[in-house]
């Protein structure tokens, strides 16, 4: 069953995919992922574009940040992001941290494509257009977390780091946590050239009771691949501890789904961003 729910009943302000088994937990858990529908951004950006950095107008995006802080009832002075660069950095995001990056880049967590945290009221959120979306939630230790993973961070194996981040800093228990991956391009359309394919042939052959590697990595004719970056991913979580049956994984792929989500491979990069977003309400 897909764990990323669209409502298409939704009709005014931002239209969203909930991560449902999360926020059904009676716990104060929200989380989820946004389309590309019900926001205020025109052009190729139309219309619930999250992104800063893209070329839409700043203030259009604000409001669309602010259609979601709305949308789940949180303040639009929690929203909490980061300035991404596909790297493997994972930033432990404390109170005073709290609304950076919420109407500006500069203000952004800098350099770091993981946020984690254990305080109440503040809501992470991380931007993406292909890339895939890493969830994470300890509810024994009460800490969330968001990783955005490209092939960069994939091959990083960023979904490692944010769990080891997780335990020192939180006690967290990777047998305890739960993981999920969200919409992001699918193997049916994300192909890839040998460079890629080296490094991810690597990191594949590295994972213990996994999939064929060729089942991950497709390759085709002309030397290139189709990549399965979410599998990958969740291969990547199990070899962090987290156990497979602990791990829900979307099967919405952006790259099919243009009418709903913004894809940079179909569109050629004229596209606008979706936001994940976590978060654990105050008591």
């Amino acid at each position: 069953m897909e764990p990323f729910v669209w409502d298409q009943a939704e009709r005014e302000g931002a239209s969203l995919m909930r991560l449902e088994a999360w926020n059904d937990t009676g716990a104060g858990i929200t989380a989820g992922f946004t389309t590309r529908l019900g926001g205020v951004s025109g052009g190729h950006w139309s219309s619930l574009n999250m992104g800063l950095h893209v070329g839409d107008r700043d203030e259009d995006v604000v409001a669309n940040r602010q259609r979601l802080a709305q949308a789940i009832g949180w303040p639009f002075a929690a929203f909490t992001s980061a300035e991404q660069v596909h790297s493997d950095n994972v930033h432990i995001v404390t109170e005073d941290d709290s609304g950076r990056g919420r109407d500006s880049r500069q203000s952004a967590l800098q350099d770091t494509d993981a946020l984690v945290t254990n305080i109440r009221g503040v809501l992470l959120a991380s931007f993406y257009a292909d890339c895939v979306p890493l969830y994470f939630y300890d509810p024994v230790n009460e800490a969330v977390g968001l990783a955005h993973a490209g092939w960069k961070g994939t091959a990083s194996e960023i979904a490692c780091r944010t769990v080891e981040t997780m335990q020192r800093a939180f006690g967290t228990d990777p047998a305890q946590l739960h993981g999920a991956i969200g919409p992001a391009i699918g193997i049916c359309c994300y192909e890839v050239d040998g460079p890629v394919i080296g490094r991810m042939e690597a990191l594949c052959s590295g994972f213990a009771d996994a999939p064929p590697i060729d089942s991950m990595i497709r390759r085709t004719e002309e030397g290139k691949a189709m990549l399965d970056l979410k599998e990958i991913n969740r291969q990547i979580m199990i070899k962090a501890g987290i156990l497979p049956t602990h791990i829900e994984i979307s099967s919405w792929c952006t790259s099919c789904r243009t009418d709903l989500l913004f894809s940079h491979r179909a569109e050629r990069g004229n596209t606008g961003r979706m936001a994940s977003w976590i978060g654990m309400e105050k008591r």
